[in-house]
């Protein structure tokens, strides 16, 4: 599998999470999300960029989604109940792979969020 961007081939594995990371910039982001039926609102992008950091500033850290709401929960203050749901709102295919495949992270092998 591959993504086009530009006229140029990024290459992707069968399930389409980027073969090489430093191929992903936000107009590869955007490419991937389209594919994955994916609007990157604002709260998107925050998933995207707090996926990332985690990756490569936490020693290859992949948070699941508990840990993605126990966070959400504090940085997302305008938002009145931040939940699995919410997340799934924004990545419908699940939050940690789905969010993780549009920020260019490798496949997580685990099952589930929890």
């Amino acid at each position: 599998m591959s993504y086009q961007l530009n006229g140029n081939t990024i290459e992707a594995t069968d399930n389409g999470y980027l073969v090489n990371h430093e191929d992903w910039n936000e107009d590869v982001a955007g490419v991937i999300a389209q594919a994955e039926g994916v609007n990157l609102s604002d709260k998107a992008w925050e998933v995207i960029n707090y996926l990332r950091d985690e990756y490569f500033n936490n020693n290859g850290n992949q948070p699941n989604e508990r840990n993605m709401v126990k966070h959400f929960k504090s940085a997302w203050t305008d938002v009145a109940k931040v939940d699995a749901k919410t997340l799934y709102e924004h990545f419908p295919m699940g939050p940690a792979k789905q969010a993780g495949k549009i920020a260019g992270l490798p496949e997580t092998k685990r099952k589930g969020g929890y």
